[in-house]
This record gives C-alpha cells, structure tokens and sequence, in this order.
C-alpha cells in the first residue's frame, strides 16, 4: 500500500507523513489532495479563537473527549496552529504537549502547525491539512488559532462554526470587539468560569453581543453565551450540543453550502494570488527587487513609485 492507502486505512504514522507531505505543499502532497479530495465535505469544521491565556488549548482537549464519550462517537482531529518566528519559521508546537492525555484513544488526532506569519494565524496549508483529515473520516474538526486576540477573523473562512473563548480579567473585551472578534462568534464562550469575576465578563459580552448586528441570511442564529471550565469540566457538554444545534441550524437552512461555498471561492483566489505573486517575482528578479527595496530606503522613490516600476518592467 502506498502512503495515501496506509492513511485511509488508519495508519497514524502514515497519516502524520502524509499531512507533512500536504502542509509542505510538495508534490506528492499535492497528487495525495487530488486522490483524495472526492472523499471531502462531510466533517465539521469548528474554529477556537480568541486571546492568549483564553485556554483554547485546554478546551479543545475536553471537547475532544466529550465528543468521543456521546452515542455515535465522531472521529474528531485537532489542528492547533501555533506561532511561528518570523525570522526562523519555528514554531512553539507546544499543543500537543498540552493535550497528552488524548494520545490513547485512536479516535483522536492532534496535529501542530506552524502559522508562517499568516495573517489571522492561520496557516496557508491549514485548510488542505483540514481537508485531508476531512477525507480520513474525521467527523468533527477542532481548529485551535494562534491566540493574537486582534486578527482571527479569517477562522471564519474556514469553519462551519466558529467559537470565540474570553476567560475573566483579560480585560481586552472592547479589543475584541474592535477587532470583529465576536462579530464572527457562532458561540461565545467564557473559560475559566472558576476564577472569580466571571459574572462580570458574563455581564459585559452580553451587552455586547445585544450591540452586534447578525449576518444577513443567519438573522435567526443567536450566539448562545456560555461558561465553562476545562480544569474541571463544567459546561463542556453544553457546548458539545450548542456545536451539533448549530451545525443543524447551517443545514436546515441551507447555510452550510453557503459557508463551504465562501470558503471555496476564498481558498481558490487566495492561491491564485500566491501563483501570480511567485510569478511575478520569478519574472522581475531579485536583484531588480532588491533594487527598490534599496531605493526606497535611501527615500528616492515611494513604495508605490517602486511598484508603478516593477510593474512596468
């Protein structure tokens, strides 16, 4: 069996290598999306969003659980993207250390990605790794974002659901909101309802959420607002359920081709972009690129001097 064949039948090194060979964009990544993306469209995709010490990471560890203990257990894959150095390219990866405790069951996959400086923390091959896992048979998709607080918007590219985490004393809730943080909220949730000052934060995103105008054609949704506690696992199963009632409600009413539709349609000129763009370098060169650059330092041109050049070249 090849690569591709080991990973449909659940051969977790191979699907590791496999998603590797994917987010690396070579082309025997390329080839295995082509194989398998006739098999794609049936996972939920559910994004984790929201600022540092929020405690994505940990909810995202017991929602796995609780979605792999209800009737009819999914499948359920975690992608945590994580920060990356915009001068190395490392990452922390440090997730998967956080969510240990779900290495034993088979059911459940974690995978760490280094962000690369995308823009709103995701990762450019975040939705092709998604979309591999997706073929693999995960029925539910957790995508954990790097924890800026400011610039998470486009998870709801991605994902069917979106659930944005505020936790007590952060004191960024009006960031947030400038932000369109909870703008794109499906569900809101509060973590660490066990430290005190929860109610305040309760209190404060719900006005907020009264101020925020609902997306047109999802007038009906209402963001459900709720506590929970990954330490101790309260509320964890109510947001299990608020999950499933929002992935009904994007059926129901036909908003879930919409949202795939969005993300298509973005995914398809977003790498169009990236073609052209290395094109376009490709065509100019460095060393006339670089030219500019100096150019432009030395403040002999503008930038947009420099690109009315390069582009007449």
């Amino acid at each position: 069996m090849d690569l591709v064949e080991r990973a449909l039948a659940g051969e977790r090194l191979a699907i590791a290598r496999l998603l590797t060979q994917v987010e690396n964009n070579t082309l025997l990544g390329q080839e295995a999306l082509q194989r398998l993306y006739s098999r794609t469209g049936n996972a939920h995709i559910v994004g984790l969003t929201g600022a540092p010490g929020t405690g994505k990471s940990s909810l995202a560890n017991q929602l796995a659980k609780v979605l792999r203990s209800t009737p009819n257990a999914h499948k359920v894959a975690i992608v945590a993207v994580d920060p990356s150095s915009p001068f190395t390219g490392g990452a922390l990866l440090g997730d998967r250390v956080r969510m240990r405790d779900l290495a034993g069951d088979p059911g459940v996959f974690v995978r760490s990605m280094a962000s690369r400086g995308a823009l709103g923390g995701i990762a450019r091959a975040t939705s092709a790794v998604v979309q591999v896992l997706d073929a693999l048979g995960f029925g539910i998709i957790l995508v954990e974002t790097v924890g800026t607080g400011q610039s998470e918007v486009e998870i709801a590219r991605l994902a069917h659901t979106v659930i944005v985490v505020d936790a007590p004393g952060l004191g960024d809730d009006v960031q947030a909101i400038k932000a369109g943080i909870l703008e794109i909220a499906d569900i809101l949730v509060v973590n660490k309802a066990d430290l005190p000052g929860v109610e305040n934060t309760l209190r404060a995103l719900s006005l907020m959420l009264e101020m925020i105008p609902q997306a047109q054609g999802e007038t009906n949704w209402k963001p459900p607002l709720l506590r929970a506690s990954a330490v101790n696992g309260e509320g964890i199963e109510e947001i299990v359920q608020a999950i499933f009632r929002h992935g009904e409600y994007l059926r129901n009413h036909s908003l879930w081709t919409t949202r795939e539709k969005y993300r298509v349609l973005t995914e398809i000129l977003e790498r169009v972009q990236e073609t052209l763009l290395e094109q376009w370098k490709h065509t100019v060169g460095e060393a006339r690129l670089n030219e500019m650059v100096n150019n432009v330092l030395k403040r002999e041109i503008s930038p947009a001097e420099a690109v009315k050049r390069l582009m007449e070249r």
